[in-house]
């Protein structure tokens, strides 16, 4: 199976959180937040008033209480609206 998305919706999925800071402090999990990087799975084919600006396998930073989480054949993704992406990791 596969997930299309419609309109000027795009599929994310998560990356893992680190568990150690490049300073070398191991984080606890209880204190761990949900990372808001994502890589780009599938993007829709836009509409009339947006045009799609983020590619399959761009890394991005999306708002915080954004999407819908879906899981598909024991994978974790999120659907999000372009709007809600904040930026492009290069």
């Amino acid at each position: 199976m596969k997930l299309v998305p419609l309109g000027d919706r795009v599929v994310l999925k998560q990356l893992a959180a680190e568990e150690t800071t490049k300073s070398g402090i191991v984080l606890p999990g209880q204190e761990k937040e949900k990372p808001q990087q994502a890589e780009v799975i599938a993007v829709g084919p836009g509409t009339e008033d947006v045009k799609m600006e983020v590619a399959v396998g761009d890394q991005i930073i999306y708002s915080k209480y954004s999407g819908t989480e879906v899981k598909l054949e024991e994978e974790k993704y999120i659907i999000v609206k372009q709007e809600d992406i904040l930026a492009v990791i290069k």
